[in-house]
């Protein structure tokens, strides 16, 4: 029984020679796990934004330009000014070998004579398959690199942010997180409350003591003493052994109690007498327990109104907001979503064994125009599903799906009824305004719809527009 090869690597082939083209086609399939060909380099830029190539073998001479070798030196130009780590290899007949040696030059790997030797073009192949290869682990050594010196020079390394109002909230860190005063975070759901009260810790003189998160949403009526004070054993039916309470076991170190403004007026009793105090009692016993705890404490709700209709206590408020760090929500600071968008393609790249290197314009423009009501938890769950969904190097505008309520989209004179048009129809309409709208430039129409000029092209041609 044959042994089954794994096929690896992905081969481009340029050539206006349909009869190249197949040849090359057919013996390089053999050896690798894709081989697409093309006889028009115009289609070149297209191809290399939605696929990555561990090779490409490119023709010297089109059909325009036959002998003078231009159009070669044109089109390797234009892929390495995309693509500089990219491996071109040209294509070129016996009497152009001074020419081929000076496309080398000029930045190909290496050329191959018509009509050549099986063998010497798969040795020729892989030789730049292994050259691809070596180019890739040094980016990725380098930006690694990049990324260990960021984090010694960047004081808040984990969390991502240089807007105004981030660079506010670094400050503020900065100046409390040095004392024991109380810190209560505001913001809304999913903007990374828990991620600054972890870089308040880290940056305090309990740095080398735990952090214990309490979410104190998740904690019921019945179990709340013995959650954060304890119990002992026989204290109640469960209660099969002694148990440390969470004040206890976060002594020396920084409690977080996060969503604070969830518990109920009784449990927000308890827990203040706890706070003014110091001490907490375990449940079933009578011994009092000193601890020396550094509060933080979050929430999404709003306590200056509650306070207002007596559902949020007061002097609680007042216990727990010495200093007050208000997160923005990431519609307040735009400008940080596309460093965090690409932290998180590094992120789940990685995890899912994706080769997803870098998110397009147009993708980030649209995600600039949705607002974001889970903030950036949501944007990271947006950038995980769209990493696990595609399977292009680029992630693109139509990989990401919003819900359309949340859009910041500017509306045009006339209204589309989609009940009146089929979903072709919607589309082709829209593209007509879009190219109205901006006179024909197929840039511009490509970035207001979201899409790639190859996406936009194949539309266009598609419709017949």
């Amino acid at each position: 029984m044959s042994r089954k090869i794994n096929k690896t690597g992905k081969i481009l082939i340029v050539d206006d020679n349909e009869d190249v083209l197949q040849a090359a086609k057919i013996f390089l399939k053999r050896h690798f796990l894709q081989v697409d060909t093309e006889k028009n380099p115009g289609a070149i830029p297209a191809l290399i934004s939605n696929e990555q190539y561990d090779v490409i073998l490119l023709d010297m001479n089109f059909t325009k330009d036959v002998s003078s070798g231009k159009e070669g030196f044109f089109w390797l130009d234009q892929i390495l000014e995309r693509d500089p780590s990219a491996v071109v290899i040209m294509i070129t007949a016996y009497g152009d070998v001074d020419m081929a040696v000076k496309a080398i030059k000029e930045g190909a790997t290496d050329f191959v004579l018509k009509p050549w030797n099986n063998e010497k073009l798969l040795a020729t192949v892989m030789a730049a398959m292994k050259l691809r290869a070596s180019r890739h682990e040094v980016n990725q050594l380098r930006s690694q690199q990049e990324i260990f010196n960021a984090d010694i020079n960047h004081k808040f390394q984990d969390i991502i942010g240089n807007s105004p109002s981030m660079h506010k909230v670094f400050e503020t860190i900065e100046q409390v997180a040095t004392t024991d005063a109380n810190v209560l975070i505001l913001g809304e759901n999913g903007t990374g409350k828990e991620v600054i009260a972890r870089a308040i810790h880290r940056h305090s003189r309990r740095a080398e003591k735990v952090f214990i998160n309490v979410d104190l949403g998740a904690v019921t009526e019945s179990l709340f003493e013995s959650e954060l004070f304890g119990h002992v054993k026989g204290s109640f039916t469960d209660a099969k052994q002694d148990r440390v309470g969470r004040f206890e076991a976060a002594s020396g170190g920084t409690l977080f109690l996060d969503e604070i403004g969830n518990l109920s007026l009784p449990l927000q009793a308890k827990l203040l007498t706890a706070l003014q105090n110091k001490r907490v009692t375990p449940v079933g016993s009578n011994k009092v327990i000193d601890v020396d705890v550094r509060f933080v404490c979050a929430t999404n709700m709003p306590l200056y109104e509650m306070v207002q209709n007596n559902e949020f206590r007061q002097d609680l408020l007042y216990r727990i907001n010495t200093i007050e760090i208000h997160l923005p929500s990431l519609r307040e600071r735009i400008e940080d979503l596309e460093p965090l968008a690409s932290h998180f393609l590094t992120i789940y790249s990685k995890k899912y064994n994706k080769s997803i290197h870098s998110i397009s314009a147009s993708a980030i423009k649209r995600m600039q125009k949705y607002q974001w009501p889970g903030n950036v938890r949501e944007l990271q769950h947006a950038v995980e599903r769209a990493v696990i969904l595609s399977n292009k190097p680029t992630l693109q505008a139509e990989d990401f799906f919003f819900n359309a309520e949340n859009s910041k989209q500017a509306g045009t004179q006339e209204e589309l009824h989609i009940d009146q048009y089929d979903l072709e129809e919607v589309e082709k309409l829209l593209i007509r305004k879009v190219l109205k709208k901006h006179g024909g430039n197929i840039s511009k129409a490509a970035g207001d719809l979201g899409l790639t000029r190859a996406s936009l092209y194949r539309r266009l041609e598609k419709y017949d527009i």
